[in-house]
């Protein structure tokens, strides 16, 4: 026979589980895929552009210099045997100050561009965040998540964050 104490507890029980269930039934929850905004999103196809344009000359520089390193490369493997000693060691210095020159110019492109681009995908972040809180409290949602390993496609709003910024949001 069941005491009306086992009854009561076991009731008690089961309501404590099922409420965090029915809570959660009526969770909202939505997704952001971050890379998807960076590759879709015209601010950001945009601000890619225009850094594109802004180093493309010392890209091209870069680029010039190179050859210009390979062709003396080749230049003084083909005529090693003819040159003299005092010309074989003025061309190698010539070479090394070139090539510590071209790894100079090339490590601070780099440092260059990363800094001028995380400066825009900042900027295009910050702007995401404001399209995501607008959309999160024109439609009720209660959590939305960013980047994380996997997510079921119907919590995707990524594209409503990237229409988001299209109209200027």
């Amino acid at each position: 026979m069941l005491n009306t104490k086992s009854v009561l507890a076991a009731s008690l029980c089961a309501a404590t589980l099922v409420a965090p269930v029915a809570q959660a039934a009526d969770l909202k929850v939505g997704y952001v895929d971050t890379q998807r905004i960076f590759r879709n999103a015209p601010s950001a196809i945009k601000a890619a552009k225009e850094i594109e344009a802004e180093f493309s000359k010392r890209d091209q520089e870069l680029q010039r210099m190179a050859k210009q390193l390979q062709g003396m490369q080749e230049n003084m493997e083909k005529n090693a045997v003819t040159m003299s000693e005092t010309e074989r060691r003025n061309k190698e210095r010539e070479f090394s100050e070139l090539s510590r020159e071209f790894q100079r110019k090339q490590r601070e492109f780099r440092e260059d561009l990363n800094l001028r681009q995380n400066e825009a995908n900042a900027a295009i972040i910050e702007k995401a965040n404001r399209a995501i809180k607008q959309i999160a409290d024109s439609e009720k949602f209660d959590l939305i998540l960013q980047d994380v390993v996997w997510v079921s496609p119907k919590l995707d709003i990524t594209d409503k964050v990237v229409k988001a910024l299209s109209d200027g949001k």
